[in-house]
């Protein structure tokens, strides 16, 4: 695997399996840099940008493992998983502009280097490109990747807009999350199976656990932002707090009337979706708030529930060497929380 290896994923894959998965990724790194060509140079420098800052490429792995119950060597397989990644890269470049960041995977992000305006056009333009690359394989994998990029837009509204009066917060959430992070990872299953040539139950199935997988991957993301140092995670702890964004912990601990709770009032907001941003100072005890109050045990049950729903999803499937990196992978998402 070119960025990342399947063990770092904690996937447990034979060493016939992490082969494949490794061959795989090498071409799929080969056709991004094809498919972000442009006659215009610095459209292809814009494009590139995020393409050769790397990144662990863990939606095209999940494309090659679900074409593993079928015929991995197809040849839709591989663009497939080109296009999910071109998705994938450009809502990240997107995103950059919503949180005015400026760093991305340790580089400048695009709209620090370029402007706001290069950054927006250039995510539309690797949605165009992804989306030429499904007109390839058939209408039905073009219809698939549409409707999973309206509801990557309707997560990110959703989120940006807040729940409606009288909704529930957490049910809101999670329907941001569902269609803002588990749905690309679901189409990653669905496409990566039906494209191997697999029958529409295995996809079906491939996709119900790339949705719950995906859901649990935000969840443990939810949970390492609070509780892990920045040397262990890499990140810089409170960055969902920093932009204003309520994750499951903190809707949790306000749902609560204990000190802690009311603390995290006084620091928030009543109305954790009002906020713009959260101070620093304001950061900093917020996360010590947070570390210490039984919200983040129920968060974390909550995450073991939708990485349990992942796994049982896989129980249908013949036992297979893919079937158990997915299952540990789906292990791994709570076991780095731990």
């Amino acid at each position: 695997m070119s960025a990342i290896g399947l063990d770092v994923m904690g996937i447990r894959a034979d060493p016939d399996l992490e082969k494949a998965v490794r061959v795989g990724l090498a071409a799929v790194e080969d056709q991004l840099r094809v498919s972000v060509r442009s006659e215009f140079p610095f459209v292809t420098e814009a494009s590139r940008h995020l393409v050769d800052a790397g990144g662990k490429r863990f939606r095209p792995m999940v494309v090659l493992l679900a074409a593993q119950f079928a015929d991995p060597d197809a040849v839709g397989v591989v663009p497939a998983a080109v296009a999910i990644e071109l998705t994938h890269l450009s809502t990240l470049y997107h995103d950059d502009v919503m949180d005015e960041a400026p760093l991305r995977r340790g580089a400048a992000s695009a709209n620090a280097r370029w402007t706001n305006t290069v950054a927006i056009l250039t995510g539309d333009f690797l949605f165009a490109r992804a989306s030429e690359i499904t007109a390839d394989l058939g209408p039905e994998a073009t219809r698939i990747l549409a409707r999973t990029i309206a509801a990557l837009c309707e997560g990110q509204i959703r989120e940006t807009v807040g729940p409606a009066p009288g909704q529930d917060p957490i049910e809101h959430y999670l329907r941001v999350i569902t269609d803002k992070t588990a749905s690309l990872i679901a189409t990653s299953g669905r496409l990566g199976a039906m494209l191997a040539g697999a029958d529409p139950v295995t996809s079906d199935i491939l996709a119900a656990f790339g949705e719950r997988f995906g859901v649990a991957f935000q969840l443990s993301d939810d949970l390492i932002d609070v509780a892990s140092p920045t040397e262990a995670s890499g990140k810089t702890p409170g960055t969902d707090l920093r932009e204003g964004i309520p994750t499951l912990p903190v809707l949790y601990a306000l749902e609560s009337d204990d000190a802690g709770a009311r603390r995290l009032r006084d620091l928030l907001g009543e109305n954790p979706w009002a906020q713009e941003g959260v101070a620093e100072p304001a950061v900093a005890e917020a996360l010590e708030v947070l570390r210490e109050h039984p919200a983040m045990g129920r968060a974390r049950a909550e995450l073991i529930r939708w990485s349990s729903e992942a796994r049982a999803c896989l129980a249908p499937l013949p036992d297979s060497s893919a079937k158990v990196a997915l299952e540990s992978l789906a292990d791994f998402v709570v076991d780095r929380t731990g």
